[in-house]
């Protein structure tokens, strides 16, 4: 990862800032997407920017502003002079009950999750060809296994799977585009979540019976950036057995 550089969405904090630490760590230039997380994200980019100077940015943008993909994209580039890896990292995430679903939670939940990857893709084709670089789309195991009363978020993931297969068939040989399916990584922020009893249980459907880190999501994503030159198309689970065990 030497002096490749990195776009993260959502890259301020949980996971997304976990991948941004362990990319730099490992020599990546950062470019810290932020929607509304603003001190988070000055905040790591000062921590990035303490251990190695002129290697961390920070750009805000709406991922429902389709317009404002490319800029955020021209933003990166124009920054480190190339763009070597996009992370579509940043999630909507709450539930969606079928008799309560509208067209609002349509457009956010799709949009974060799936038309934003897609419409970020396109604006990096260019310059991640002429890198040779690489797509790691952050899906989620219930892609596959759809959560009850998520129903637009499981179907949201289940798109991003099939548009990470799409992505790679259209950017082969150059690009290589992947994903990392999280299973129980980092709770919810909402008050549903924090029912101990409830996380016992979703905890005790894992093969390791026991929460994994956001480092673990972070690894997945090092790996595939780094270290799989002839894996692509594929999704990988990091989720302690949990999607096999349900």
């Amino acid at each position: 990862m030497q002096g490749k550089a990195v776009l993260v969405t959502g890259g301020a904090k949980r996971v997304g800032a976990a991948i941004c630490r362990r990319l730099h760590a490992a020599g990546a230039n950062i470019v810290i997407h932020y929607r509304s997380s603003l001190y988070e994200a000055l905040a790591l980019r000062a921590e990035l920017e303490t251990l190695r100077e002129n290697s961390a940015h920070c750009v805000q943008a709406d991922l429902l502003d389709i317009a404002a993909l490319k800029a955020m994209v021209e933003e990166a580039v124009k920054r480190f002079g190339q763009l070597d890896a996009l992370i579509n990292n940043a999630s909507s995430f709450y539930a969606t009950p079928l008799p309560q679903v509208n067209e609002r939670q349509w457009s956010d939940l799709l949009g974060t999750n799936l038309k934003a990857p897609l419409f970020l893709a396109q604006a990096a084709a260019d310059e991640l060809r002429r890198r040779h670089g690489a797509i790691v789309n952050i899906a989620d195991i219930h892609a596959e296994r759809p959560m009850h009363g998520h129903l637009l978020y499981s179907a949201a993931k289940a798109g991003l799977v099939a548009l990470t297969k799409g992505l790679a068939q259209e950017m082969a040989p150059q690009v290589r585009v992947n994903a990392v399916a999280p299973g129980v990584i980092s709770w919810p922020e909402d008050a549903e979540w924090a029912d101990e009893e409830r996380r016992r249980k979703i905890v005790a459907h894992t093969l390791l019976k026991r929460e994994g880190e956001p480092d673990d999501i972070a690894r997945a994503v090092q790996f595939l950036l780094a270290d799989a030159p002839y894996i692509t198309g594929q999704v990988i689970s990091v989720d302690g057995g949990r999607s096999i065990n349900l």
